[in-house]
Protein backbone atom coordinates (compact mmCIF):
# COMPACT_ATOMS: atom_id res chain seq x y z
CA UNK A 1 0.00 0.00 0.00
CA UNK A 2 2.93 2.40 0.89
CA UNK A 3 4.73 1.76 -2.23
CA UNK A 4 1.75 2.30 -4.46
CA UNK A 5 1.22 5.74 -2.68
CA UNK A 6 4.63 6.93 -2.91
CA UNK A 7 4.87 5.19 -6.40
CA UNK A 8 1.84 7.25 -7.56
CA UNK A 9 3.11 10.75 -6.05
CA UNK A 10 6.21 10.30 -7.81
CA UNK A 11 4.80 9.93 -11.24
CA UNK A 12 2.37 12.74 -10.32
CA UNK A 13 5.68 14.65 -9.83
CA UNK A 14 7.96 13.35 -12.69
CA UNK A 15 4.47 14.35 -14.90
CA UNK A 16 4.31 18.08 -13.55
CA UNK A 17 8.43 18.31 -13.93
CA UNK A 18 8.26 17.36 -17.08
CA UNK A 19 4.99 19.34 -18.25
CA UNK A 20 6.75 23.05 -16.73
CA UNK A 21 10.31 21.81 -18.93
CA UNK A 22 11.40 23.10 -22.24
CA UNK A 23 10.71 20.84 -25.10
CA UNK A 24 12.78 20.46 -27.62
CA UNK A 25 10.88 19.04 -30.01
CA UNK A 26 7.28 20.02 -30.61
CA UNK A 27 4.52 17.72 -31.08
CA UNK A 28 0.83 18.54 -32.59
CA UNK A 29 -0.44 20.01 -29.69
CA UNK A 30 2.63 22.04 -28.53
CA UNK A 31 3.17 23.31 -32.32
CA UNK A 32 -0.61 24.53 -32.42
CA UNK A 33 -0.01 26.06 -28.81
CA UNK A 34 2.77 27.92 -29.95
CA UNK A 35 0.77 29.25 -33.34
CA UNK A 36 -1.66 30.58 -30.91
CA UNK A 37 0.40 32.17 -28.65
CA UNK A 38 2.40 34.15 -31.33
CA UNK A 39 -0.78 35.70 -32.44
CA UNK A 40 -2.24 36.84 -29.79
CA UNK A 41 0.88 37.87 -28.77
CA UNK A 42 0.70 40.88 -31.11
CA UNK A 43 -1.63 42.23 -27.99
CA UNK A 44 0.52 41.33 -25.32
CA UNK A 45 3.21 43.59 -24.17
CA UNK A 46 6.20 41.38 -22.17
CA UNK A 47 4.75 38.21 -24.60
CA UNK A 48 8.36 36.81 -24.06
CA UNK A 49 9.17 37.54 -20.61
CA UNK A 50 9.34 33.26 -20.23
CA UNK A 51 12.17 33.42 -22.52
CA UNK A 52 14.38 36.76 -21.19
CA UNK A 53 16.69 36.95 -18.82
CA UNK A 54 18.23 39.77 -16.75
CA UNK A 55 21.64 40.11 -16.30
CA UNK A 56 24.06 42.37 -14.57
CA UNK A 57 24.50 46.35 -16.00
CA UNK A 58 21.69 46.20 -18.32
CA UNK A 59 22.48 42.62 -20.02
CA UNK A 60 19.89 40.63 -21.07
CA UNK A 61 19.57 37.01 -22.51
CA UNK A 62 17.17 35.37 -25.06
CA UNK A 63 16.49 31.76 -24.94
CA UNK A 64 15.44 30.54 -28.34
CA UNK A 65 13.05 27.23 -27.52
CA UNK A 66 11.53 25.20 -30.60
CA UNK A 67 8.41 26.66 -29.04
CA UNK A 68 9.47 30.52 -28.77
CA UNK A 69 10.78 29.95 -32.38
CA UNK A 70 7.75 29.15 -33.88
CA UNK A 71 5.67 31.57 -31.47
CA UNK A 72 7.77 34.33 -32.77
CA UNK A 73 7.67 33.24 -36.88
CA UNK A 74 3.72 32.84 -35.69
CA UNK A 75 3.41 36.99 -34.45
CA UNK A 76 5.70 38.47 -37.34
CA UNK A 77 2.75 36.68 -39.48
CA UNK A 78 0.28 37.68 -38.01
CA UNK A 79 1.57 41.66 -37.87
CA UNK A 80 1.56 40.67 -41.90
CA UNK A 81 -1.59 39.81 -41.90
CA UNK A 82 -0.62 36.49 -43.46
CA UNK A 83 -0.66 33.00 -41.51
CA UNK A 84 1.65 30.84 -41.52
CA UNK A 85 1.60 28.31 -44.10
CA UNK A 86 2.54 24.31 -43.42
CA UNK A 87 5.66 24.58 -45.32
CA UNK A 88 6.46 27.66 -43.02
CA UNK A 89 6.02 26.11 -39.88
CA UNK A 90 7.97 23.40 -40.73
CA UNK A 91 10.69 25.35 -41.86
CA UNK A 92 10.82 26.94 -38.39
CA UNK A 93 10.63 23.97 -36.33
CA UNK A 94 13.09 23.04 -38.16
CA UNK A 95 15.53 25.83 -38.45
CA UNK A 96 18.31 24.85 -35.21
CA UNK A 97 16.61 21.88 -34.40
CA UNK A 98 19.34 20.13 -32.82
CA UNK A 99 20.58 23.58 -31.21
CA UNK A 100 19.27 25.91 -28.13
CA UNK A 101 19.80 28.76 -29.47
CA UNK A 102 20.69 31.83 -26.92
CA UNK A 103 21.02 35.79 -28.23
CA UNK A 104 22.82 37.95 -25.50
CA UNK A 105 22.80 41.70 -25.39
CA UNK A 106 26.44 42.44 -23.56
CA UNK A 107 28.25 45.63 -22.47
CA UNK A 108 31.83 47.07 -23.33
CA UNK A 109 33.79 49.78 -23.22
CA UNK A 110 35.29 49.37 -26.75
CA UNK A 111 33.42 48.66 -30.22
CA UNK A 112 35.18 45.53 -30.49
CA UNK A 113 35.21 44.26 -27.38
CA UNK A 114 33.00 41.11 -27.60
CA UNK A 115 35.04 40.14 -30.86
CA UNK A 116 36.54 37.53 -29.65
CA UNK A 117 34.52 35.91 -26.31
CA UNK A 118 33.84 32.24 -25.83
CA UNK A 119 30.44 31.04 -24.39
CA UNK A 120 29.52 28.26 -22.38
CA UNK A 121 26.97 26.24 -20.54
CA UNK A 122 27.56 25.08 -17.54
CA UNK A 123 25.66 22.29 -16.26
CA UNK A 124 26.37 21.07 -13.42
CA UNK A 125 29.95 20.10 -13.44
CA UNK A 126 29.72 19.52 -17.29
CA UNK A 127 31.12 22.23 -19.51
CA UNK A 128 28.81 22.85 -22.62
CA UNK A 129 30.82 24.22 -25.54
CA UNK A 130 28.77 26.53 -28.04
CA UNK A 131 28.33 24.73 -31.86
CA UNK A 132 27.46 28.05 -33.28
CA UNK A 133 29.32 31.38 -32.21
CA UNK A 134 28.34 35.24 -33.81
CA UNK A 135 29.66 37.38 -31.73
CA UNK A 136 29.04 41.18 -33.22
CA UNK A 137 32.05 42.99 -33.91
CA UNK A 138 31.23 46.75 -34.19
CA UNK A 139 28.99 47.26 -30.91
CA UNK A 140 26.58 49.78 -30.93
CA UNK A 141 27.64 53.10 -28.56
CA UNK A 142 24.79 53.45 -26.32
CA UNK A 143 23.92 56.87 -24.49
CA UNK A 144 26.04 55.84 -21.26
CA UNK A 145 29.54 55.91 -23.29
CA UNK A 146 29.70 52.26 -23.22
CA UNK A 147 28.91 49.95 -26.01
CA UNK A 148 26.09 47.08 -26.48
CA UNK A 149 27.27 43.92 -28.58
CA UNK A 150 24.36 41.37 -29.77
CA UNK A 151 25.55 38.27 -29.74
CA UNK A 152 24.16 34.83 -30.86
CA UNK A 153 25.44 31.19 -29.50
CA UNK A 154 24.10 28.29 -30.16
CA UNK A 155 24.77 24.89 -27.83
CA UNK A 156 23.74 21.34 -28.84
CA UNK A 157 20.20 20.36 -27.16
CA UNK A 158 22.03 15.87 -26.79
CA UNK A 159 23.75 17.66 -23.92
CA UNK A 160 20.75 19.36 -22.09
CA UNK A 161 18.28 18.46 -19.97
CA UNK A 162 14.96 20.62 -20.88
CA UNK A 163 14.12 20.44 -16.72
CA UNK A 164 17.45 22.06 -16.01
CA UNK A 165 18.82 25.38 -14.85
CA UNK A 166 22.40 25.66 -16.54
CA UNK A 167 24.77 28.58 -16.53
CA UNK A 168 25.82 30.40 -19.33
CA UNK A 169 29.52 31.83 -19.06
CA UNK A 170 30.66 34.01 -21.34
CA UNK A 171 34.80 34.42 -20.84
CA UNK A 172 37.38 37.05 -22.78
CA UNK A 173 40.19 35.71 -25.29
CA UNK A 174 42.25 35.06 -21.46
CA UNK A 175 39.71 32.80 -20.37
CA UNK A 176 38.33 34.85 -17.96
CA UNK A 177 34.37 34.92 -17.75
CA UNK A 178 32.88 38.38 -18.19
CA UNK A 179 29.35 37.73 -18.03
CA UNK A 180 27.28 34.95 -16.37
CA UNK A 181 23.61 34.09 -16.84
CA UNK A 182 21.64 31.67 -14.59
CA UNK A 183 18.82 29.82 -17.52
CA UNK A 184 16.08 28.24 -15.57
CA UNK A 185 14.74 25.95 -18.91
CA UNK A 186 12.13 24.30 -15.94
CA UNK A 187 10.16 27.34 -16.64
CA UNK A 188 10.16 27.81 -20.43
CA UNK A 189 8.15 26.03 -22.95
Amino acid sequence: MIRALVGSVALVLLAAGGAAAASFTLDDGARQAALKAGERSTLVEGFDHEWRVNGDGGETLTVLTPFHRLLLAARNATFKNNPLKPAEIERAVKQDAQRLIVWVHLRGRSEDFARHYVPRLLDGTRDIKATFVQNERTALRQDDGAYMARCVYGFPIRDLNGGSRVELAVADSDGRDVSRFTIDLSGMR
